[in-house]
């Protein structure tokens, strides 16, 4: 019953940071386009590949509640797919086809190089 809580706490911190980390974003950027969204899913996928590497192939000894706090409950919380669908769809319905296209492109690219990065990282700690 304990991974249940872990899940429950990361996932909360997660939530949080995720929408701190957007909202920051169109502050910063603008509104114009998913920068929000597209940070998150970026810099969440750049954690899930380091911290996948260091947890499990550095530490495999590491408490299972650790590991579902920060890969389930946290990385499940901060990243957003679910918002990127919406809207992506939202950029569609609004006939703005370019602008979806190139939020499909920008995360789908983006996050698996972050990804990738990650697990780079992760191996030469």
């Amino acid at each position: 019953m304990s991974n249940y809580l872990f899940v429950f706490l990361g996932g909360g911190i997660g939530c949080i940071m995720r929408y701190w980390v957007s909202n920051s974003a169109y502050t910063f950027i603008g509104q114009n386009f998913p920068y929000g969204t597209l940070l998150v899913n970026v810099t969440g996928s750049f954690l899930m590949g380091l911290l996948f590497i260091i947890i499990l192939e550095r530490f495999g000894s590491i408490a299972p509640q650790l590991r579902a706090f920060l890969l389930i409950g946290f990385l499940g919380g901060y990243t957003t797919f679910s918002s990127f669908s919406i809207e992506t769809l939202t950029l569609f319905e609004q006939g703005e086809v370019f602008k979806a296209l190139l939020n499909v492109a920008l995360s789908v690219v983006l996050c698996i190089s972050a990804a990738w990065v990650g697990v780079i990282v992760g191996r030469a700690i």
